[in-house]
């Protein structure tokens, strides 16, 4: 017998409910019981309403600044232990960054084979360097003899003032301190010769760090390409294309801050050596060349080779020489900063002067002269790098053509543009905006 509309609606609704209660016990007996018991979560968000925001994301970011840090400092104390290979590679590579371009000039353009063009390379290069010292060397030698005697009739001048001027010491007074500096020296005889055999030491050290400098240098102008090729494979298929931008991009930061740093290192020697030469100070040519050398650590480096010049000035031709000598290092040094500086090393590596200056002292309290020699262009190297990877720089890096798009999205790189809205890029250390296309 067939029922009737309504009825028929009301079973229909009846057993829609009976399913819908059916699934509803079903998802019940699956949930964990935080689910099934509303005291325990309304217990938590009561607890989490119970700090103000801004303690919740300073905690947040207090937790990840102290990993941060704990691992910096961790990577830091393990590699001081390791510190006689680390400052020969590091040499090595800033080496390799100033000589690449010979290699890919011999290799591209006269068609050298590779490892004939790095051997052509370093032979050059170790010529250069040893005829350079060779002549400093001579004129040193010949250079020190004069100045020696003008020591000397400098400390017999001394010795006349002290007799004869305010003090009035006597012959006999100065043979007694000359006895007591000579029985300090006789007392403290054990620690003098231990300072000799930690120099040994240190020599030693020196000497292996030079050849293992030449050993990667080698190396790196042979094969930099297949080693960092072997670091980015060891990452998940996903970071080797931004690995490989930011890797080659950090590389050409570092290219070009050693060749501007030549550059100015170059014109701060010719400036005071040339300023030397005028003046008649003694030994210009080797001065020039100690602040040639001095200039690639930066601030630190400058004061140390300006105030040499100025000490040589001073023994060898008085305290107005020495005064005038003091203006010619300050306007070469000014001239540098306010110039060269801000022209061609900004633009290189960009870098604001007082992230440099910070990157310098912070370096060399952590790891004293290497630190104020690397500090510079770590950052440069770190700068280009964080930039490469927040702009998500190698989704529209001309590094990456088509073929390698489509191997990388093979791999599982991606490559191609994001689906959502991308970010713009922070700014830059030197507080330049990003530009609106990036």
């Amino acid at each position: 017998m067939k029922l009737p509309r309504p009825l028929r609606r009301l079973a229909a609704a009846t057993e829609a409910v009976q399913h819908s209660t059916q699934i509803t016990r079903q998802r019940m007996a699956a949930a964990p019981e935080a689910d099934e018991n509303p005291a325990s979560i309304y217990a938590a968000h009561a607890e989490a309403e119970d700090l103000p925001y801004g303690v919740r994301i300073a905690a947040s970011w207090s937790w990840r600044l102290i990993v941060i840090v704990l691992a910096v400092g961790i990577a830091v104390w393990l590699l001081s232990h390791v510190s006689l290979l680390v400052i020969p590679l590091m040499i090595a590579a800033l080496l390799a960054g100033l000589l690449s371009p010979v290699v890919k000039f011999l290799t591209r353009t006269l068609r050298f084979p590779k490892g004939l063009s790095v051997g052509v390379t370093m032979v050059g290069f170790l010529a250069v360097i040893v005829g350079g010292l060779s002549v400093v060397g001579q004129r040193l030698a010949n250079g020190f003899a004069s100045l020696w005697a003008q020591a000397l009739t400098g400390i017999s001048q001394i010795q006349h003032w002290l007799s004869t001027g305010p003090l009035g010491l006597s012959n006999q007074d100065l043979d007694t301190l000359f006895q007591d500096a000579l029985n300090t020296l006789k007392n403290n005889s054990s620690s003098i010769l231990s300072g000799a055999l930690s120099w040994g030491t240190t020599l030693g050290h020196l000497v292996t760090g030079m050849l293992l400098v030449l050993f990667s240098l080698i190396f790196l102008l042979l094969d930099g390409p297949r080693i960092g090729r072997f670091f980015i494979n060891l990452l998940p298929r996903r970071a080797r294309a931004a690995a490989h931008g930011a890797g080659h991009r950090g590389w050409g930061s570092m290219v070009s801050y050693v060749r501007v740093q030549l550059f100015v290192a170059f014109i701060d020697a010719v400036g005071i050596g040339v300023g030397a030469l005028i003046l008649g100070v003694p030994l210009a040519l080797p001065l020039g060349v100690l602040v040639f050398i001095g200039s690639f650590i930066p601030v630190i480096g400058a004061l140390v080779t300006g105030a040499v010049a100025v000490l040589l000035a001073l023994v060898a031709n008085g305290w107005v020489n020495a005064l005038i000598m003091l203006l010619v290092v300050l306007f070469i040094q000014q001239a540098e900063s306010h110039i060269l500086q801000p022209l061609v090393m900004g633009k290189a590596v960009s870098l604001h002067p007082l992230a440099v200056v910070m990157a310098v002292a912070g370096g060399s309290i952590v790891a004293g002269i290497a630190g104020a020699l690397f500090a510079v262009p770590v950052l440069a190297v770190a700068n280009t790098v964080v930039k490469y990877i927040s702009d998500r720089g190698w989704e529209h890096d001309p590094l990456f053509g088509p073929e390698t798009a489509a191997m990388a999205a093979v791999n599982g790189s991606r490559i191609t543009k994001p689906v959502r809205s991308a970010e713009p890029a922070p700014a830059d250390l030197d507080g330049e905006e990003p530009h609106p296309g990036s």
